[in-house]
């Protein structure tokens, strides 16, 4: 039986849709500041070679690399994670930016969808979500440096 299962977290970050994309597209710097994943490898954007790679202690070694699906610049990434085997364990990974404030703050919605026959295995929403928390905390605080005028 294949199983599905969602984790979805919201915040809101104190700098326009703008700076909150380019933290989340500074693939190079995620070791410096992203809790969540550490290497980057795979994804192409803007035709710059960026690469992203989870790097969870669970996941490690069973996932087949990350699929660009989309990009919507300032709006949405999206990737799929699939496991080796069609199938067994596919992550869809998605970050939804919305401007609010008249375009100085942004709405950061981050989702996976986790769907396969391992799913009911290796899934764990409190720990997933934990991370997504994580995450979103460290990317308003960099996009927020960055919107943060210098002096």
């Amino acid at each position: 039986m294949v199983s599905m299962n969602e984790v979805e977290v919201f915040v809101e970050i104190d700098a326009p849709p703008e700076a909150v994309w380019e933290a989340l597209l500074a693939f190079d710097t995620y070791p410096e500041w992203n809790p969540l994943t550490r290497r980057v490898e795979g994804i192409v954007i803007d035709g710059t070679e960026r690469r992203d790679r989870d790097d969870l202690e669970d996941s490690r070694g069973l996932l087949d690399g990350q699929l660009l699906v989309t990009v919507e610049p300032y709006r949405r990434l999206a990737w799929l994670d699939r496991f080796v085997l069609p199938f067994a364990l596919d992550r869809y990974h998605e970050f939804h930016l919305r401007p609010i404030d008249d375009g100085s703050r942004t709405q950061l919605l981050q989702r996976e969808t986790i769907r396969g026959a391992l799913t009911s295995l290796v899934f764990d929403e409190t720990k997933v979500e934990r991370a997504f928390i994580a995450m979103d905390k460290a990317v308003a605080a960099r996009a927020e440096r960055q919107a943060s005028p210098t002096p």
